[in-house]
């Protein structure tokens, strides 16, 4: 054997190392029990890998994003290796991991059930124990489809290799991808191979390196994302470094639950979607109705204040609008069919933006008008899927606050600052505090899904990425992820239990304006006529999704400002009631939101009531309160304080209310 040289790279530090020819990874990290694989060349390798001359390793932690993936596609193999051993007749799908968790496709004959999921997970836990080996094996086609041959899903993976399409509906890879072909084997203490799948790796050393795991939920899946092709059983699960991460987990997952907008907006009657209309198509009630109108109060005054003009378009438009803008070639497949107006094809409209375009055109521009900036509340309908419309965050119909910057190319960094600032401004109005962004660039392997030169490209996506990193918020990548017209920077809010939602996005468009699209231009201060650019932005993106958002994110404890009722006057008697009346009608003079509760029900059930509506201030009275002209002032946290005066009493509302203060 010979030395040769390795650098290892370990929690940021850097040493050349010499080892033997036939060293693996292993061995350089031997002391720390949480490394689980290798980073190489900037491939994740398995711990096995047999190291080579001028190799950089670097240890990749289990409690790393990595490590993470690595942990939860080697439990998914565990169960996957679980379900055959209870039900050998299981034909598999895939199984890759996916956020906070990892799946498997299964074409079993009986769909499963709960019970089935215990069952599954004490056969995991023997597995687990036994220590089993993940062994990296290359194979060729040839040899797979032979091993393979009762497995037909695999059997047609090997026939996608190097292909394209060899995905799920959830964006993760399948097993196999270009070049050489390899098999994971579970080896046993005798070393004899328990179980096998097709899989490119890496995974953990052994079973037994997976600490905490549970599964989830099983659901019915079309193999590979395709309704066209047969229906799969899903089983989901979860899989975390330590049994204390899994218990977070579990606890946000519970945390989730008990905020569920959909849940929420039944119980606070703010919101439904009646089978009569259609899915994905929300109605708001007059309490949902109340939050509604005050965003969009105050999103109209705000962009009023940022210098915007406010414009209106219709619902629908003439098909060649939508080829103009370049959205049905590129987008059709979001917008719904044709409808027939007058022998002549309209489309419901997708994105405002090409009628805005229209507007700009409408009369020529000189550069003295620019930064033009116009905005609206445009009613936008996409076709979705019906797999994937979800409550408020995912629907069909919704409204944008959508506005677009007509600047020249000079003007464009600036323009980004400027809406960059107002949507973080905003989302802090709303009491969300916790930001990263996220440039969204093009796919250069797929140029049939963007426009535009590189040269444009380039610009556009350097413009974005200087004004975000200027911003001094992490920056994240988002490679495939822009327009077919141009970049995009989203940003990412994070909620009250700590999950990120995407917000606003700014996106910057070299492409509708050009002569081959509308052919936008201005009179430049030397009389020649330019192209402008345009920049795309929606604050809260959706009102119906942040609306969503904002429900989650409060638990439908919404600050004053928002919350649909403000007071709740709660009288001790019927005597009462009057007294009460008179201070709401005072209260609603002010424009508060002020409801008396006259029901028959005892005091402490009305309390009751008004806390299940989540009601931030409560007003109680009795005969002491009257003779006083004070009341009894309730929080929504349960604490109160007795006999304040009434005038006090509003001005305590009122003043919550003008700071826009959580309570």
């Amino acid at each position: 054997m010979s030395d040769i040289q390795v650098v290892r790279i370990h929690a940021d530090q850097r040493a050349e190392t010499s080892v033997t020819t036939g060293t693996k990874a292993w061995e350089l990290f031997r002391d720390d029990a949480d490394v689980v694989a290798a980073r190489v060349a900037g491939q994740l390798k398995d711990l096995a890998y047999e190291l080579h001359d001028g190799d950089e390793v670097e240890a990749v932690a289990i409690d790393s994003a990595d490590g993470r993936d690595i942990l939860r596609h080697s439990t998914a193999h565990v169960m996957a290796q679980a379900v055959q051993q209870l039900w050998p007749e299981a034909k598999l799908g895939i199984g890759p991991p996916i956020d906070n968790g990892f799946y498997y496709d299964f074409d079993v004959e009986t769909p499963f059930v709960p019970e089935d999921l215990v069952k599954i997970e004490s056969a995991m836990r023997k597995i687990i124990k036994e220590n089993q080996r993940f062994e990296r094996r290359v194979t060729t086609d040839a040899d797979a489809l032979t091993e393979l041959k009762d497995e037909p899903y695999k059997i047609e993976l090997i026939g996608l290799k190097g292909g394209s399409g060899a995905s799920d509906t959830e964006g993760a890879s399948v097993e196999v991808g270009a070049g050489e072909l390899t098999i994971y084997d579970n080896i046993g203490r005798s070393g004899e191979a328990k179980w096998s799948d097709l899989c490119r790796g890496p995974h953990l050393p052994t079973t037994k390196r997976i600490p905490a795991f549970k599964l989830m939920r099983s659901a019915a899946a079309y193999w590979r994302g395709d309704e066209k092709n047969k229906q799969l059983q899903r089983i989901y699960g979860t899989a975390w470094e330590t049994k204390e991460a899994l218990e977070e987990h579990l606890h946000r997952l519970e945390e989730a639950e008990r905020r569920d907008h959909r849940r929420l907006g039944r119980e606070l009657d703010l919101f439904s979607f009646p089978d009569e209309i259609g899915s994905g198509l929300p109605v708001f009630h007059p309490r949902g109705g109340v939050i509604k109108r005050e965003m969009e109060d105050y999103v109209r005054l705000r962009h009023i204040e940022e210098g915007f003009e406010y414009v209106g378009t219709p619902h629908i438009a003439k098909e060649g609008l939508f080829y103009t803008s370049g959205h049905l070639p590129y987008y059709g497949e979001g917008m719904f069919p044709a409808l027939d107006v007058d022998g002549m094809d309209y489309r419901l409209k997708a994105m405002n933006c090409p009628m805005h375009n229209l507007i700009y055109r409408s009369r020529q521009r000189s550069y003295r008008e620019l930064p033009l900036r116009l905005f609206e509340f445009g009613s936008v309908y996409r076709h979705e899927k019906s797999g994937v419309v979800h409550g408020l965050t995912r629907v069909r119909g919704f409204a944008q606050d959508d506005s677009h910057s007509y600047v020249t190319p000079e003007q464009a960094p600036g323009e980004i600052k400027h809406l960059l600032d107002f949507c973080l401004g905003l989302f802090r109005d709303f009491g969300l505090n916790d930001f990263y962004l996220e440039l969204s660039t093009r796919d250069d392997s797929k140029p049939d899904k963007f426009i535009g030169s590189d040269e444009d490209w380039e610009m556009a996506t350097e413009v974005l990425r200087k004004v975000c990193e200027e911003s001094g918020l992490e920056l994240v990548p988002d490679p495939g992820g822009a327009a077919y017209y141009g970049p995009k920077v989203s940003v990412q809010a994070r909620d009250a239990i700590g999950r990120t939602w995407q917000m606003s996005t700014i996106q910057y468009d070299f492409n509708q304006p050009s002569v081959d699209r509308f052919n936008l231009e201005y009179v430049a201060a030397d009389g020649t006529r330019q192209q402008p650019v345009m920049i795309h932005s929606a604050k809260f993106g959706s009102i119906e999704r942040f609306i969503g958002v904002l429900v989650e994110h409060y638990a439908g404890a919404f600050p004053p400002w928002l919350a649909p009722v403000q007071v709740q006057g709660i009288p001790i008697a019927e005597r009462h009631n009057d007294y009460l009346f008179d201070i709401a009608r005072t209260m609603k003079a002010q424009g508060l939101r002020v409801e008396v509760d006259e029901s028959d029900d005892r005091m402490q059930k009305k309390i009751r009531n008004a806390q299940l509506q989540k009601v931030p201030f409560m007003l109680i009275a009795g005969d002491d309160d009257v003779e006083k002209g004070a009341v009894s002032f309730r929080y929504r946290d349960g604490r109160q304080d007795n006999g304040v005066p009434v005038a006090e009493a509003i001005e305590r509302v009122a003043a919550a209310v003008a700071s826009r203060e959580q309570v």
